[in-house]
Formats: structure tokens, sequence, C-alpha cells
């Protein structure tokens, strides 16, 4: 089956208001910027977005934030963009965070079909408000459900067009996990091959969990923060 869509407009063309939504990526690495701007062209509005980050003010889900799309979002890490903190402050968006390991397992649950687990992660703090608690080896766990979406927009490096998926290196990150969790997965990926060219050692999602494919027309993957120490001579 060939899953390739021409354009990111047209991959993300019957996406709706209110939809919830995970998106790749960790920090800037490996997200789906081309299917950002789709979405941001479409004009979509009340979203419930699952990212492990906000991105920051200017590019990433914060494009997503500036044009007013986001009415909740589920996360880990949002140090990096001012308007998100407005917007939290003011409540006009609900935010959840979460410990990002936790994160990456509600999210893995939700593909595994697992409804709901045990970690210590947060116990005997705000995270354990309204959640279950059992103790384990002596030690309290908090019980954390499956995390699922109706749409799942990620970033590979390379697809066939039976939707194959290769990452590469760090902007892996969340990306597999979210492939499984959704009723509808968008691939947006660098470089397109024909079935049979990827080593079938380096798939690492299998294309039975991708809908669509389509080949981001460019990528800006710029750094979200820089530093530059001073090389001192001892």
């Amino acid at each position: 089956m060939n899953k390739v869509i021409d354009s990111p407009d047209a991959a993300v063309a019957d996406l709706r208001d209110g939809m919830t939504v995970m998106l790749g990526g960790f920090g800037l690495c490996g997200i789906p910027e081309n299917l950002i701007a789709a979405a941001i062209r479409k004009g979509l509005k009340g979203l419930h977005t699952i990212s492990c980050n906000m991105g920051v003010d200017g590019f990433g889900l914060g494009l997503m934030l500036e044009a007013e799309m986001i009415a909740s979002h589920i996360g880990s890490y949002v140090g990096e963009n001012r308007l998100l903190e407005k917007l939290v402050f003011s409540g006009d968006l609900n935010l959840t965070l979460i410990p990002q390991g936790t994160m990456a397992e509600r999210i893995r649950a939700g593909g595994a079909g697992i409804p709901a687990f045990y970690v210590p992660a947060g116990a005997g703090t705000i995270v354990a408000e309204g959640k279950e608690v059992r103790e384990f080896d002596g030690k309290p766990h908090l019980m954390e459900s499956a995390l699922r979406a109706d749409v799942s927009l990620i970033k590979a490096w390379k697809a066939d067009r039976h939707g194959n998926l290769v990452y590469r290196e760090t902007a892996r990150n969340f990306n597999p996990v979210m492939a499984t969790a959704a009723e509808l997965t968008i691939a947006e990926v660098e470089e397109l091959v024909e079935p049979g060219q990827l080593d079938a050692d380096q798939i690492v999602t299998p294309g039975i969990y991708v809908d669509r494919i389509v080949v981001g027309p460019e990528f800006k993957k710029p750094i979200e923060s820089r530093f530059m120490k001073e090389y001192v001579q001892r």
C-alpha cells in the first residue's frame, strides 16, 4: 500500500477542531515542523496537545500557541516558552505537567493496550493528588493511566512507501511510541525510498502503525539554546 501524501497540507486536511494531538520531539529535535506549519495554515482551534516540550517562542509548538490553536497541553518541560507561561497564569490554557519517564510510559502503554500501571515517580508529591497509591516492595507507587490521541504527528528520517520508519539519533525520542498510540498517525520524513531499500534491522516503526507519509519540503532544525564557553588556557 502506498501511504505517501503529496504535501503536508493534504496530510492534515481532514483534521478537526478539538482533537487530541500527539506531537513528537524533544525540545526542537525531531519535531514534525512541516506538519505543524500545515496545521497552522488550516486554522485548527481548541486542540488538546501531548508533547514532551512546548516549543519556543517563534518555532515548533510555540507557533501553534501564537495562532491560539491549543486549549490544553500535557507535557514534561515548558521552560523555554514565555507565551505559554502567560497563558497558563491567565487561565487561558490548561497545563498538565508529568514526569518525563512517566509520560513516555503512559504513551507506550496507550499503544500497547495497557490501561494503567504503577510507578514510584511522584509519590508523596502534588503529582500524587487524586491518584490511587499502592505499596510494592515497601515503597508507594502511583497508578498512572495510558495516554492515547486522535492523531499523532511525528518526524522520522527515512520511510518507504509502505510506512516503515527509520529515525536518526536523538531525533528518535518520543516519535516511535507516539506512532503507536493514536487512531491516525502521520509521519513527516526527510527521505523517501522504495519498499525493500531500508535495512530491516534499522526499521523502528513498522508501517502497520503509520497511516500517512509526507516528505517535508524544508527543515530548519534550529538549536533550542546555544551556549558558548570561553576557552581558558591553563
